[in-house]
């Protein structure tokens, strides 16, 4: 079965760090773009950062830069984000999301949940 599967969400205090990883089922993210996204309740997803398949060239959303890293792994079946110095803005449930234009081939996880909170 063709799917992605995130894990490593959980309950943390402010300040400190999660590792999120994405790990793909049934095939490899070579190829892939991958990002992941974030959304609270009543909200839009909004991106949080995203590896680039062509050149593994990273991007951040401004609220999150300095603070977290994505990554993927040599075997490239599993891509990570870790999260350092954590904010209660930053509980949501994380997404993780592949994409292969060249295929017009795109998949999702089913979510992880991050709560930051003392």
């Amino acid at each position: 079965q063709v799917q992605l599967v995130e894990s490593g969400g959980g309950l943390v205090q402010p300040g400190g760090s999660l590792k999120l990883a994405c790990a793909a089922s049934g095939f490899t993210l070579d190829y892939y773009t991958i990002a992941w996204f974030r959304q609270t309740p009543g909200k839009e997803r909004e991106g949080v950062s995203c590896i680039v398949s062509s050149d593994d060239s990273t991007y951040y959303a401004d609220s999150v830069r300095g603070r977290f890293t994505i990554s993927r792994d040599a075997a490239v079946t599993a891509v990570y984000l870790q999260m350092n110095n954590l904010k209660v803005e930053d509980t949501a449930i994380y997404y993780c999301y592949a994409q292969r234009l060249a295929y017009n081939t795109d998949y999702w996880g089913q979510g992880t949940q991050v709560t930051v909170s003392s």
